[in-house]
């Protein structure tokens, strides 16, 4: 009975949002997005704010509901997901420290970016070139030790 009362609480969610997201963009097509940043005409922001919005409520709702259901059936994974967020955080750091934050060579558009702005800038081009590289040698690892363990198929 209680699993039916969730399913039909995120329906409804579910259905709403959807249904706001499409009045969103429907408003933004009847009114026309503007073709240039100086035609602003008011369609832009509200549909960003909107994104940020639905990206913000999915990324909660994976965090909260992921956190509800890994604590009920595991308990100890909670010290491994602290375990996950302090790396993810010392990546980060280490991204940042390593971000120059100078300022943009043959940019020529109508704002400069400030420093704050090219130094997150840096920061994630910095994060993923980490995390590539450590894709990129978590794949060569793996396949050394499966040849070397002789489990490759």
């Amino acid at each position: 009975m209680e699993k039916q009362k969730y399913s039909i609480i995120f329906k409804v969610i579910s259905w709403v949002l959807m249904i706001v997201s499409i009045a969103v963009v429907v408003w933004g097509s009847i009114v026309g997005y503007p073709k240039t940043v100086a035609g602003d005409n008011g369609t832009v922001d509200p549909l960003l704010y909107w994104t940020y919005i639905m990206i913000g409520i999915a990324l909660v709702a994976v965090i909260v509901v992921g956190l509800i259901i890994s604590i009920r059936n595991n308990p100890k994974s909670l010290l491994r997901m602290l375990i996950v967020v302090v790396a993810a955080a010392v990546l980060i750091g280490v991204a940042y420290l390593t971000a120059s934050g100078a300022p943009a060579v043959g940019y020529t558009g109508a704002k400069l970016p400030s420093d704050a702005e090219l130094k997150i800038t840096d920061t994630v081009l910095n994060l993923a070139y980490i995390l590539a590289a450590g894709a990129i040698l978590s794949i060569v690892c793996g396949e050394v030790i499966m040849a070397l363990k002789g489990k490759k198929a």
